[in-house]
């Protein structure tokens, strides 16, 4: 049997070895393999500031939630693995039923080759020449390895077929049209034209049409009704879309779905004739205190149990420069900032206010220099990004947890 991913790649990271490369490390590990520092039980009040957590507890209700909620909707899921880019975190998607990793470009799929990773989807085009000959040769290398992209024009199409071509590619490329929305992002505009793209596709030996591609997300920012109007709207387009497609699987994939309207997706493409819905969700493994809180479907009601926030940020009061101001040691080259500030939650009556690349403002609450900070974040695609390694707490309500593991991340 195939795995879905490296498990030996994977092991391998307990014996890399610490030292100033992984901010989050204190010196006095560095040159201890990760297997021997994790076994020594290292706790929080070990660790320096700034710096970034992960919820071991919140991690593993996440992915049991979502895999759980997948199945039960009699749908696939692909999680975006660009979220977190940390195959230890792949691996437990996978392992809890995901179909594949999704990803968003060439340098994030060669991790995951690297990583052994048996079915990805770019949520992309890829129209590169170098990367699709590097494409072509890990089709051809490997039998079990699958993978399907996405094309929004015949331009893109003609481009693949000629670097396919040069390539002597054996096995053809499978690609999925993809249709946009007004005001979207990539994805052709008219269905029409996504005929045109369709046919193109067929008449080139080198790619293979395998489904239909799109992204709700860009069509609305909120969980207002006029947002959630217009990410149905879409949606129907899609499914129209999809009657009218002659594809060339057997049976073609229909993917929708990031992390804010999947709900959505499953109420008007869930059950298509003929198709696998697959959706694309990636930021539910880490969740937030801030933008999916607000916008995630299981906090609008649903029934549903909440998804709850894996990270944390953790931040030393170095300044009290004037009354009612405090400076932290954690900045934008630290903590997310993108889609909202971090929240105080372990000070009362306390607002960060804004942010400089190593500073974070604080306005009130009662804290002394020295003091630690425990922060709520907001937009977990814009946190991970900031770490090499994060350290995973085991019982995070304890007052001083265990870290019971390094996660690695490669982007």
């Amino acid at each position: 049997m195939v795995t879905a991913i490296d498990d030996g790649a994977i092991g391998a990271l307990r014996s890399e070895r610490l030292d100033w490369r992984f901010k989050a490390i204190p010196a006095a590990a560095h040159g201890e393999t990760v297997e021997d520092y994790l076994r020594a039980g290292p706790t929080l009040d070990e660790l320096g500031t700034p710096l970034l957590t992960l919820d071991e507890g919140a991690l593993a209700h996440n992915v049991r939630l979502m895999a759980d909620w997948t199945r039960e909707a009699g749908v696939q899921l692909c999680p975006h693995g660009k979220t977190t880019m940390a195959p230890q975190l792949w691996r437990r998607q996978l392992e809890a039923g995901a179909w594949g990793i999704t990803l968003a470009n060439l340098p994030q799929l060669r991790v995951a080759r690297a990583f052994g990773v048996q079915r990805l989807m770019l949520a992309n085009s890829l129209l590169d020449p170098a990367g699709l000959a590097w494409m072509a040769g890990q089709l051809d290398g490997d039998p079990h390895f699958s993978f399907v992209s996405w094309v929004d024009s015949v331009r893109s199409v003609e481009l693949m077929d000629e670097a396919l071509r040069a390539a002597h590619s054996q096995r053809p490329l499978e690609v999925c049209v993809e249709l946009g929305g007004l005001d979207g992002r990539t994805g052709v505009r008219d269905e029409e034209e996504a005929l045109e793209i369709a046919d193109a596709v067929r008449k080139t030996g080198t790619l293979r049409l395998a489904g239909l591609a799109g992204y709700e997300g860009a069509l609305a920012h909120d969980a207002l009704e006029e947002g959630r109007e217009a990410v149905d709207d879409y949606l129907r387009r899609v499914a129209a879309l999809h009657g009218r497609l002659a594809y060339e699987a057997e049976t073609p994939i229909v993917t929708a779905g990031g992390s804010s309207y999947f709900d959505q997706v499953v109420d008007v493409l869930g059950g298509l004739d003929g198709a696998e819905v697959i959706l694309r969700s990636g930021a539910y493994i880490i969740h937030d205190d801030g933008f999916y809180r607000s916008i995630s479907p299981f906090a609008r009601g649903t029934g549903e149990e909440l998804l709850r926030s894996a990270m944390h940020g953790w931040a030393r009061v170095i300044s009290r420069p004037e009354p009612g101001l405090a400076l932290l040691d954690a900045g934008k080259r630290d903590l997310p900032f993108d889609e909202g500030l971090p929240e105080p939650q372990s000070v009362a009556d306390a607002t960060c206010v804004a942010m400089a690349d190593q500073h974070t403002f604080l306005r009130g609450g009662r804290v002394e220099v020295g003091d630690i900070v425990k922060l709520g974040l907001s937009h977990p695609c814009t946190a991970m990004d900031k770490w090499k390694l994060i350290p995973v707490l085991g019982d995070a309500g304890a007052e001083n947890p265990v870290v019971v593991d390094l996660i690695r991340t490669w982007f």
